[in-house]
């Protein structure tokens, strides 16, 4: 399905009839693996990961793709003799179709952006730190003796390095991947880092059309959101990032901003002055 995306739709057209069949064989299978766990375990996990990337695709009577896979199918999804993770795009959360999600699934557990910085726009160093250790971790893999820090040319292109990936781990590990790219020889010069994020933000430049940019001045502004299709959009463009934390009272607080690498282009920053001019 992969090499041939035309025939995608051939294979689901004569794998939906046998989806009942289809299941009892998974459990078959589960039930089996149950009994072959290691001592002192009894159940399984499945996490279908990566499903929140399907991008949504509109049909003809206003549903999407998102709906038929997650709703329609939810009893197929479901069905599974194994506890059950599923990764769903944000976007259908901020849709008409969340309600119907919470009834179905439960309430769904939102995993947020790490916060790099806080919504005043001053960085949060218990975030950084975090995104660091993630940094060390994934280094440690590969020589436990390694230091993150010594990575870098300069300590404060580290820190930079966590702020612009926007506390989002997918980000920050793609930029040092092509930060190193772009290096001969380390540490990691603080030139190739920049070029790594000025590739990042072609792509987010790329990514945002004409009639977006105000919408992500606002957020940036206000760092609240719309809940409308284009908003939801943004956010699963990865364009609008959400974060969260608790306050005094131990209440979960919501707040969005800009992806930092949007805050370089001057489409975002014409657009921004003329809304909210200094």
């Amino acid at each position: 399905m992969r090499t041939e995306p035309t025939q995608r739709q051939k294979i689901r057209e004569r794998v939906n009839p046998h989806t009942i069949t289809l299941i009892a064989a998974l459990n078959e299978f589960i039930q089996d693996a149950k009994k072959h766990l290691p001592a002192g375990y009894s159940q399984l996990v499945l996490i279908a990961d990566n499903l929140d990337r399907i991008v949504p695709i509109a049909q003809e009577d206003g549903r999407s793709n998102h709906d038929q896979i997650f709703l329609d199918r939810s009893e197929q999804l479901q069905a599974l003799d194994c506890h059950l993770l599923y990764t769903i795009p944000i976007s259908l959360l901020y849709s008409n179709r969340a309600a119907d999600l919470a009834n179905i699934y439960g309430n769904t557990q939102v995993l947020p952006m790490i916060m790099v910085q806080t919504p005043d726009n001053q960085p949060y160093q218990r975030g950084i730190n975090k995104v660091t250790e993630i940094l060390q971790k994934r280094l440690s893999l590969i020589d436990p003796s390694l230091s993150i820090v010594d990575m870098f040319e300069q300590r404060e292109a580290l820190e930079r390095l966590c702020l612009m990936s926007g506390g989002h781990v997918r980000n920050l590990l793609l930029l040092m991947k092509e930060a190193i790219k772009y290096t001969n020889s380390l540490p990691i010069p603080t030139r190739a880092l920049q070029r790594s994020f000025s590739e990042l933000r072609n792509t987010y430049r790329n990514t945002v059309f004409a009639n977006e940019w105000e919408a992500l001045a606002n957020v940036y502004h206000f760092k609240e959101i719309e809940n409308e299709p284009l908003y939801r959009g943004l956010l699963f463009n990865r364009c609008i990032l959400e974060y969260r934390y608790l306050n005094g009272d131990g209440e979960s607080q919501v707040w969005y901003d800009i992806h930092p690498l949007i805050k370089g282009i001057k489409e975002f920053q014409d657009t921004f002055n003329r809304l909210y001019p200094a």
